[in-house]
């Protein structure tokens, strides 16, 4: 039924009035009716043409009221911190969180600087875990995932979340950072020559020792890293981690990994705005050959498996909830605001290395033949930024120590045998003098 339809009939019922008077009252109230009712019908008739013509408009319509829901920022948070996978990038990020929010982080009892690894999580191993119970809103310094007893320590509606990264640049990156420390690692010459053969310098009585030299994110999610490669073993622990988090990032996709955790846990972009940490100088990188990197995914096949598995959902994540074309907006953006900061913060706009860092409250840990890169802070800063700055390029066992600190601060502080930025939210926010 068109326009048409409905004027026609109408002005030949005012027609016929004119020449019949008479009726003129009654047929008048009558043609009204009937052109109102014409027109309802006609609009009734469009409008499920447009619905059954263009369905995908409807659904857009619906996805786009779904969407449009307000967002709550979620605050408790358990992050599962894995070996050499930017993990303590994501560290950092975790702790400035907790302080914007005033939120309480279950941090590593007594000088521990961890919680227990590479033992088996338990919940006393968290500072006052007796006193303070099932209240705490964030989780995030390094454990060995055991999900009854973090279940203890965290809220019932706790998000987990978790990073993975390459197994192949993962392990050259682990053998240079724990040459001194790991038993396979200290006795072979370099990392191909310790992949050439790995059997012969990785022995069964130095498991425990050697964690960080076969599988070490199979064993930080609280597995075997030394099982038989069975598929069906595999697949079960699969489905049983994915059972117990809620989301997998990926470190070799970072900046894309920061925009879906921004939009998952419904936090603004500052949230997740990051400086590298624990990131080593690009001289200290061995080479693989191709036989080595082949040898990896052998010699590391649960940790293979694992990444293969989780680098596909990553990616599915991102279609259903983002989609590309916007992720590639966001993180264009993240970009530009993390240099906007840089220019800000840092002197040089860039991390130098360990015998560069100006200030000693400001050098990260330094482990194995790694050179491990940290930053220098311009010194034309007003308080409040120069603070955001601070926080920004803390290393992770300092920033731990902190949050001690003004947690526990009838506690005996955490030993780092390095002076501190500040001892409490009160004090002057200038760095001190190194002795």
């Amino acid at each position: 039924m068109n326009k048409l339809d409905v004027v026609l009939p109408f002005q030949g019922c005012l027609l016929f009035l004119k020449k019949n008077t008479q009726l003129a009252l009654t047929l008048h109230v009558r043609c009204l009716l009937v052109f109102n009712l014409c027109l309802g019908l006609t609009f009734l008739s469009g409008f499920f043409h447009m619905k059954t013509k263009d369905s995908i408009v409807s659904k857009s319509d619906k996805e786009l009221l779904l969407t449009s829901r307000p967002c709550h920022a979620k605050t408790n948070v358990m992050f599962l911190k894995t070996h050499k996978t930017a993990s303590s990038t994501v560290l950092n990020i975790m702790f400035r969180f907790a302080e914007r929010y005033n939120l309480t982080v279950a941090l590593p009892a007594d000088q521990l600087l961890h919680l227990g690894y590479p033992k088996t999580f338990l919940a006393d191993f968290v500072e006052e875990f007796e006193a303070i119970g099932q209240n705490y809103n964030i989780m995030c310094n390094h454990l060995r995932f055991n999900p009854s007893e973090v279940q203890r320590v965290m809220a019932a509606n706790t998000f987990y979340f978790s990073i993975l990264r390459n197994p192949i640049p993962l392990l050259e990156s682990s053998y240079v950072y724990y040459k001194g420390n790991v038993p396979a690692f200290r006795t072979s010459k370099d990392v191909n020559d310790y992949l050439a053969s790995p059997t012969k310098y990785y022995h069964p009585e130095d498991s425990r020792q050697n964690i960080y030299a076969r599988n070490i994110m199979w064993f930080d999610f609280g597995y075997d890293n030394n099982a038989e490669a069975n598929e069906r073993y595999i697949q079960a622990v699969l489905r049983e981690i994915e059972e117990n988090f809620h989301l997998i990032l990926i470190a070799d996709y970072f900046d894309e990994s920061m925009v879906l955790l921004k939009h998952t846990l419904c936090w603004d972009l500052d949230d997740v705005i990051y400086f590298k940490l624990n990131s080593r100088s690009q001289d200290t990188v061995q080479t693989l050959t191709p036989e080595s990197k082949e040898q990896i995914k052998a010699w590391c096949s649960l940790d293979w498996k694992l990444y293969l598995h989780f680098n596909q959902s990553f990616w599915r994540r991102i279609e259903d909830t983002i989609g590309h074309e916007e992720l590639e907006k966001e993180v264009n953006h993240l970009r530009t605001r993390q240099r906007e900061l840089m220019e800000t913060c840092l002197l040089g706009q860039e991390a130098v290395g360990k015998d560069h860092i100006e200030n000693k409250a400001l050098l990260p840990f330094q482990s194995g033949a790694a050179n491990i890169l940290g930053y220098n802070l311009k010194e034309d800063i007003d308080n409040r930024t120069l603070r955001t700055c601070q926080r920004m390029v803390l290393p992770e066992l300092q920033y731990t120590s902190y949050l001690y600190a003004v947690q526990h601060p009838h506690k005996k502080r955490k030993q780092l045998g390095l002076p501190l930025l500040w001892t409490s939210s009160q004090e002057k926010l200038q760095l001190p003098t190194p002795n």
